[in-house]
């Protein structure tokens, strides 16, 4: 069978198609369509009814985007093939309503999938919101995007972010250096969230100041924090009493983020995840957000979304 879709003009087919037809060669492959391009025209053609469906879904509702002056790229269609598949493709045009925030060039940030638009929402909406997803899920990164924007708006005073040290059975005791040294490269995605919108310079600067605080999580003890953003990362790696600690600092004026993939933990053996009993004992408290994204929501390389598949079926 196929279907045709029909365009106004050169320049939206060659937005489309995007560079070189790379978004036609990943919807090919995506769904075992055949995309023909005449002119105005599109073609999908395809032995199976429902993946020429599917990716003729994509395409015109990408188009939707691109006649509103929006530009899409790789990712976009990612996203949009994935949306397609879950059956969530008909709210695309509704994730690029709402800007997040602009990052340092002035580019919009936009939740990409229906669960990353949720999450975001759960957040302006709640004190405390528990993110739980796969990799390449935007936990961190939306988070630190929000706080950002928080921080610009004056809702909040400073930005707290903080993870639990603990990587992969490593010991920071053995690592060269002194403890900032030891600390950075496990708070590197964080760093990278508020390079993105801030830029380095401004991050730099808002650090020296004390008005962006990037610590381990050992530094929370026995602290009130009010007026604040605080995002917990890598959350699955606390203990029970960690977890506890960190949650009882939420101050006034202020909002609390907990992210986490509840398959990555590498605490030991015995010891319980402080995330996975947080959601267990927190699930049903007003005021608390359980978020959880899947790899239907991962943003990242379209591999990744399969790798992660392929390791859940283990």
């Amino acid at each position: 069978m196929s279907n045709t879709i029909n365009m106004d003009s050169l320049e939206e087919a060659q937005a489309l198609l995007g560079a070189n037809d790379q978004h036609i060669s990943f919807l090919e492959e995506e769904f075992g369509v055949t995309i023909h391009t005449l002119g105005n025209e599109i073609t999908v053609e395809g032995s199976s009814e429902k993946n020429v469906g599917m990716a003729e879904d994509v395409l015109s509702n990408l188009l939707k985007i691109i006649q509103r002056g929006m530009a899409v790229n790789l990712r976009d269609v990612q996203s949009a093939a994935l949306m397609a598949q879950k059956g969530t493709i008909e709210y695309l045009a509704d994730l690029y309503n709402e800007e997040i925030a602009r990052d340092q060039k002035g580019k919009s940030i936009r939740a990409k999938t229906t669960g990353q638009r949720l999450y975001v929402e759960n957040i302006k909406r709640h004190d405390l919101t528990l993110g739980i997803g796969p990799a390449g899920t935007g936990k961190t990164f939306l988070a630190v995007v929000l706080a950002c924007q928080m921080l610009r708006d004056n809702n909040v005073k400073r930005i707290v972010l903080t993870r639990p040290a603990v990587e992969a059975g490593e010991n920071l005791g053995f690592l060269p250096g002194d403890l900032k040294e030891k600390v950075d490269p496990y708070l590197r995605p964080l760093y990278d969230g508020l390079h993105a919108v801030l830029g380095v310079e401004q991050t730099d600067r808002l650090i020296d100041r004390g008005v962006i605080e990037v610590a381990p999580l050992a530094y929370m003890r026995g602290r009130t924090l009010n007026e604040a953003f605080v995002i917990l990362d890598e959350a699955q790696n606390t203990t029970q009493m960690q977890m506890k600690m960190f949650l009882t600092r939420l101050g006034f004026g202020s909002k609390m983020v907990v992210t986490g993939d509840e398959t990555q933990i590498d605490l030991p053996g015995s010891t319980k995840s402080g995330l996975v009993e947080a959601v267990r004992i927190l699930g049903d408290v007003k005021g608390v957000a359980v978020n959880r994204m899947d790899e239907t929501d991962v943003v990242r390389h379209p591999l990744v979304s399969k790798i992660i598949k392929a390791y859940e079926k283990e």
